[in-house]
């Protein structure tokens, strides 16, 4: 695990099998209607993902990159949960009016958002001030690399992008959908892209000059994200099939039975 390929080949899988996990939870969750449940039980995972983070702040070896770059991952993923799962996303649960543009629309899209994102911002602020003066800050990285990717996410989808995969987003959010616009790239692309490539060559500059296994590893993973990063970006304008990464993992969606006439 010392090697920098394997770490960034875990760091892959580990995105790929998560990001899976999670989208399977939520579907399962979306056919039983227990979305608050599933949340609870989920718990679990925040609390390792919180010792995890705790145990690698003073461990500055290959396990402990390791333990808080999963640590961190296991944070995220519990506040993405709860917001897939529609427990934690903002006061505005409408569809967005017809014709609704500007500031209004803006306003009204961040409402249905905002308690998700303060979320996002309190676990970021959480991690800064525990990694104050550290000897490794792998968990903090590694979600600030996520928090970048997923605002930039949700401005281009909000602004225009020519291609948004619906196919899974479940059913607490569908309101979501009418507040993604379908359309050529607006100037948040080309903002989007030049800060994601510019975090990925920092990244793959500190890895080429690492003067440690340890540090080999922890810009390995870091590298291997910000790749991802902005493979997800670029993949809301090249058209290729991504959802076919996840789409065989997952159980077909409940459908109602349709009515007899």
């Amino acid at each position: 695990m010392t090697s920098p390929w394997v770490a960034s080949l875990f760091a892959i899988f580990v995105w790929w099998f998560s990001t899976g996990l999670i989208m399977l939870v939520v579907r399962w969750a979306d056919a039983r209607g227990t979305h608050g449940l599933t949340l609870f039980a989920g718990v679990p995972m925040l609390i390792l993902g919180v010792w995890a983070v705790a145990v690698s702040l003073h461990d500055a070896s290959v396990m402990g990159v390791y333990l808080g770059f999963l640590g961190a991952l296991a944070v995220w993923g519990w506040v993405e949960l709860a917001f897939l799962a529609g427990v934690v996303t903002g006061p505005m649960r409408d569809e967005c009016l017809p014709g609704l543009s500007g500031k209004d629309r803006f306003y009204r899209a961040f409402a249905t958002v905002a308690y998700h994102e303060l979320l996002l911002v309190v676990g970021l602020l959480g991690l800064v001030f525990a990694s104050s003066g550290v000897s490794n800050r792998m968990a903090v990285s590694t979600y600030l690399v996520l928090f970048l990717a997923r605002i930039f996410a949700k401005l281009n989808l909000y602004f225009g992008v020519p291609r948004i995969n619906t196919e899974f987003v479940p059913g607490p959010l569908t309101h979501l959908k009418s507040y993604f616009r379908r359309g050529p790239v607006t100037l948040a692309f080309p903002i989007a892209i030049t800060v994601l490539t510019a975090l990925l060559a920092v990244c793959a500059e500190r890895l080429w000059s690492a003067g440690s296994e340890a540090a080999s590893v922890g810009f390995a993973l870091l590298t291997a994200l910000a790749a991802l990063a902005l493979l997800e970006h670029w993949l809301m304008v090249v058209p290729l099939p991504d959802a076919k990464l996840w789409r065989w993992m997952l159980p077909a969606p409940k459908t109602l039975p349709k009515e007899e006439s």
